[in-house]
């Protein structure tokens, strides 16, 4: 079992963060069979031959040696800094490890799975061994997830702005006990039980970072190595439909009423969004979608509200319902 004590100091130095290079490290462990959890048929069908070309081209084989089921080198997924993180900065961080920092994470690596690839280890023996790994997670992250970031992010900024609200309706007891269902919070300790290894952490006053992910799908991933701070990396809401295999839902009453765009827009406020969220995650112009939530808010189907310096709409009670007969029409 994992237990994490936190203090007072520790809720208020709790933040949110994305990180785009995590999201990779989940990918790429998904498509080696790295993870319990295999990606969805149909992605794998589609990402494959350009993993495998990676892997033939790049020193991509290489990251995947150094990668277990408990132990990820810190030098090849940096922690992020805060929830506007992007990939460019993760690989500039990546490039920026020295040689014998990278050295000893790789020693341990190869002493917790060792590798018997000679080409493998020829790569990690190399002085530009930092510089090699660099250029492949670039190359992976170009062709593998950057087409779909967007989506990802837009899913991700939506549980941010759902769990902030969460936080301010319920407290972080309510807050961080959802996260997963295997995260638990009493006693002035958040512990994971059957957790591996076991470990006891103190307080250290620095708070907790917290992650959401969709790759990480269905888990919840926990770091505590010394390069992070203490931090909880767990599924977004919404990622079930961004992983389902199974083609769009009969909503064809829905869209006989509003049209296929509007009445897709409708649906997908599930969560408050703002229109570029919306528009990522849907494929519509940012535009487009203005159009359609001005419409839907003149029906009264939809509002809208000011966080910070950004606008959200989510669905009126009127259009709760009205989205809810879709899924209802499609439970049936």
């Amino acid at each position: 079992m994992l237990t994490w004590e936190l203090d007072a100091d520790d809720l208020l130095r709790t933040r949110f963060a994305l990180s785009p290079i995590a999201e990779l490290d989940s990918l790429l462990r998904k498509l080696a069979g790295l993870s319990p959890d295999p990606l969805p048929e149909h992605w794998a069908a589609t990402l494959r031959p350009a993993f495998e070309d990676l892997r033939r081209r790049t020193a991509l084989n290489a990251v995947l040696a150094l990668k277990s089921r408990h132990y990820e080198p810190c030098f090849t997924a940096p922690p992020p800094v805060g929830p506007r993180q992007t990939f460019e900065e993760d690989i500039v961080a990546v490039r920026g490890t020295s040689l014998a920092a990278a050295r000893a994470e790789i020693d341990f690596c190869l002493g917790v799975r060792p590798c018997r690839n000679k080409a493998v280890m020829c790569v990690l023996a190399a002085t530009d061994v930092v510089s090699r790994i660099g250029d492949a997670l670039h190359a992976a992250w170009h062709e593998l997830l950057e087409p779909e970031w967007p989506r990802l992010r837009a899913i991700a900024e939506r549980d941010i702005v759902y769990r902030l609200g969460q936080l301010g309706r319920h407290g972080w007891l309510t807050t961080l006990g959802s996260l997963n269902a295997r995260i638990r919070w009493a006693g002035g300790a958040l512990t994971v039980p059957r957790h591996r290894p076991s470990k006891h952490v103190t307080s250290d006053g620095r708070g907790l970072l917290l992650v959401p992910s969709v790759m990480l799908c269905p888990r919840v991933g926990i770091f505590s190595e010394p390069a992070w701070p203490r931090t909880i990396v767990y599924t977004a809401r919404g990622s079930d439909a961004f992983w389902s295999a199974a083609a769009d839902p009969d909503t064809a009453d829905l869209d006989r009423l509003l049209g296929r765009n509007r009445s897709r827009v409708l649906l997908a406020l599930e969560l408050p969004a703002s229109t570029t969220q919306l528009g990522h995650s849907l494929k519509i112009s940012t535009g487009a979608v203005g159009d359609h939530l001005s419409v839907l808010r003149h029906a009264g189907l939809v509002d809208k509200a000011r966080s910070g310096r950004t606008v959200l709409y989510s669905r009126t009670p009127l259009g709760d319902a009205l989205a809810g007969g879709a899924d209802v029409a499609v439970a049936g």
